[in-house]
């Protein structure tokens, strides 16, 4: 059937698929209320995700918008009539404002003095994006809705939570989630028809924790020869079995908010996955997701998860952040067809987590839950009755703690999810607690999972600490660490990194590893750091702070320039961190030419300079020091009451301006496409396929590992440099230009930006404007 041939006897919500089939309309409404509502099962707003989907496209019952499906037509609004439906007829503000934005992105709450802007009659004489609406008779449309559906349940919805901004914000998202996804799924669904009419993509696997069980027993077995080591053991073997069964004891407790506090080295990353299968088999729980902040961490997680669980298939885990994907590098013939597919597969599945394992990082999940786009908060329903671990919490921002806090606890205490803050360095977020209380009523209390973190901190000490007395030039830096055959420094700045390089020009064994270096290029790396390690030849490594927090490499000796004091720890815990030696040297140092890569980092390095003048030493291996430095920390920059800007939308309920502000990362910064050289010269086709054709998600994601952040300092002179890459929909001349138009650039051919080899991206004028 062509489409000037489209009955007008029906009503449709889409066109046809590629089986000449066309999407009924009634038949989408009634499969996206089922989905949605199959979604919300167990939580008080159940009815309002099935009345959201099915008024969702309540305006596709006009002439113009099938129009529109003929090609007739365009500029329409059909999603505002539903909003306004289930506002005005079943008095359910959530609902109208999910409907409202599953194609806009959820706006700001509605409220009586907002609930006037949905009013079809105004919208038809001034709508706010300059569409038209399909038809401004609802009550039309309505009739024509209840004519081919079973008539809707008209009972009140669940009410918001009064003056509880962060629960009602949540609530909201995880019902637009449930209405997103479900709208997606029944209209991909349409598309992929076959004989047989419509075809849903497969569900995800189950969870089957008590089988996960055992995969994780034989594992430990088979790497460690018995996860219980008995009376035999060493004493790191002694602190992991502690650990271990203080995580085996917890996951009988009731779900809510958890801290794991553990020393590097003790097996925190197996230990809580035990935790989470054990807690998910008390709880009936289905999910489990690790959030980590850096890559580096999720990389090497991500190789111990697929190979506990191979036997279970490529969908129980899910990877899901900017460089998941990178070892599918297509080959020929049926290994590219195959790895096409696996990508293909792992996208899907992306798109709303539907995974018992998901492994992603901290922008993606935390960000997806102060978000308001529909891409961005589509899997949210996924996280309810989950286990959601979040390692290295210490790096969260402090303005974005209070607010993260609220969110978390009302996902924990409303939804029936854990949540497991672990590291090393636990913050005092209970000092917190009367702020988060602000936003949301629970507030914030945890329990501690391991009982003997002190004793455990005491008994696992690996080094021996030097403490500055004074400033440090980097010609005796640069001295001291050619006495160490194998030796590491971590610099605060880039700067500074590149100082020590120039000094150690010659040495052979002097590794680089910063931001400057592309993703792909920080792994290879690594790798090498490893490798020399492992064999024992001359590795001096020079790093900024990107190697900190849970990069699994130990060196004998390791320098850190002064720094926050969780700053200080992760560092010492790149020192003898597999306890091969009696005692690991740390030495702390102050640079000659002291510098600080933001304002909060600058205030915690004196914090901890403070401590440190008054103590005459710090012992690392003490938990209560953090809370002591975490509750100074706290009081010093103002934590509780920081970043009011975005305390103040999250109490208006202003959906778009919250996930403006809520950022983990700088949004001023921009991607460069660096010509790094790893023998597969994909660096290269890249740049002639964006500069040819553009770029899209496809490119988008096979360029995150060979890119560079930089600030856009559209000032500086070697932005004329940069040239500017354009989608393949919009793509224009490519130009030199000062325009910000884009956020992705290549190099030119020649100028002052090179990529080197050791040093990463190089700028011959002043760089430090410029790398992020």
């Amino acid at each position: 059937m062509t489409r000037a041939e489209v009955p007008t006897t029906e009503w449709y919500a889409h066109s046809a698929n590629a089986m000449g089939q066309w999407h009924l309309l009634r038949t989408h409404l009634q499969s996206v209320a089922s989905l949605a509502r199959g979604f919300a099962a167990e939580t008080p707003w159940e009815a309002d995700a099935e009345r959201a989907g099915l008024l969702h496209d309540l305006g596709k019952y006009a002439e113009r918008f099938q129009a529109r499906l003929r090609g007739q037509d365009q500029g329409l609004d059909h999603w505002s009539q539903g909003a306004w439906i289930a506002l005005t007829k079943w008095h359910a503000p959530s609902a109208a404002l999910a409907i409202e934005g599953h194609h806009i992105g959820l706006q700001v709450r509605i409220d009586r003095s907002r609930s006037a802007g949905l009013d079809p009659l105004r919208l038809s004489l001034n709508h706010p994006l300059g569409l038209a609406l399909s038809s401004a008779d609802t009550e039309l449309l309505f009739r024509r809705l209840c004519n081919e559906s079973p008539a809707p349940d008209c009972s009140f919805s669940a009410p918001p939570r009064p003056d509880d901004s962060a629960a009602q914000m949540l609530d909201a998202r995880l019902l637009f989630s449930c209405l997103v996804d479900a709208d997606f799924l029944d209209t991909e669904a349409h598309f992929l028809a076959d004989a047989n009419g419509k075809r849903y993509r497969k569900l995800a696997p189950e969870l089957e924790p008590e089988r996960a069980l055992e995969a994780l027993e034989a594992y430990c077995t088979q790497r460690f020869g018995n996860v219980h080591y008995g009376s035999n053991a060493n004493p790191v073997q002694r602190q992991r079995q502690y650990l271990l069964d203080h995580c085996i004891s917890a996951a009988g407790q009731p779900v809510g908010l958890f801290t794991l506090t553990a020393p590097t080295g003790t097996g925190k990353t197996l230990a809580m996955l035990r935790f989470a299968l054990l807690h998910a088999v008390r709880h009936r729980l289905r999910r489990i997701v690790l959030a980590v902040p850096y890559l580096s961490i999720l990389d090497q997680t991500a190789a111990i998860y697929r190979e506990i669980f191979a036997q279970f298939g490529s969908a129980y885990v899910l990877e899901h952040h900017s460089l998941a994907g990178l070892d599918n590098q297509p080959t020929r013939g049926d290994d590219q067809n195959a790895a096409e597919s696996s990508e293909r597969a792992r996208r899907l599945l992306a798109e709303n987590w539907d995974a018992p394992i998901i492994l992603t990082s901290n922008v993606q999940l935390l960000e997806s839950l102060h978000h308001h786009s529909p891409a961005a908060c589509r899997k949210l329903h996924r996280l309810t009755r989950s286990v959601i671990l979040c390692d290295e919490v210490q790096t969260l921002p402090q303005a974005l703690a209070v607010p993260t806090l609220a969110t978390l606890s009302q996902l924990a205490s409303g939804y029936g999810t854990s949540i497991v803050f672990a590291t090393a360095t636990q913050p005092a977020f209970e000092h917190l607690d009367p702020n988060v209380r602000r936003l949301s009523k629970r507030g914030w209390s945890a329990t501690e999972i391991n009982l003997t973190a002190p004793a455990m901190f005491a008994a696992l000490n690996r080094i021996e600490c030097h403490w500055p007395d004074g400033a440090t030039h980097f010609e005796q830096l640069a001295a001291s660490l050619l006495e160490h055959p194998q030796a590491m420094v971590i610099v605060n700045l880039k700067r500074h990194a590149q100082a020590l390089l120039e000094l150690l020009a010659n040495d052979k064994a002097a590794l680089h590893l910063s931001t400057q270096l592309c993703p792909r290029h920080r792994m290879a790396v690594l790798a090498e750091v490893r490798r020399r390690l492992h064999s024992g030849e001359p590795c001096r490594l020079i790093a900024t702070q990107c190697i900190e927090a849970g990069v699994d490499v130990d060196f004998p000796n390791v320098y850190r320039a002064m720094a926050p004091l969780d700053a200080l720890a992760q560092a010492a815990g790149r020192c003898n961190r597999e306890g091969k030696r009696a005692l690991g040297n740390f030495h702390v140092f102050k640079p000659e030419d002291a510098g600080y890569p933001t304002p909060a980092y600058r205030q915690a390095a004196a914090l901890t300079e403070m401590m440190l003048k008054a103590n005459g030493a710090l012992n690392l291996s003490d938990p209560a020091l953090y809370q002591d430095y975490y509750r100074r920390l706290y009081e010093l920059a103002a934590t509780g009451s920081a970043n009011p800007l975005l305390r103040e939308a999250i109490e208006r309920g202003d959906f778009p301006t919250v996930a403006k502000l809520y950022r983990l990362i700088d949004a001023a910064t921009v991607q460069v496409l660096v010509p790094y050289d790893d023998a597969t010269g994909q660096a290269d086709s890249l740049r002639d396929e964006v500069l040819a054709h553009g770029f899209d998600g496809r490119w988008l994601r096979h360029a995150q590992p060979y890119s560079v952040a930089i600030y856009r300092q559209l000032t500086h002179p070697a932005w004329r440099y940069l040239i500017p890459l354009q989608p393949k929909l919009t793509k224009k001349k490519h130009v030199n230009t000062d325009e910000p138009d884009s956020s992705y650039f290549a190099l030119a051919q020649s100028g002052p930006i090179n990529y080197h080899p050791r040093l990463g991206l190089q700028f011959s004028t002043d760089q430090s404007l410029l790398i992020a």
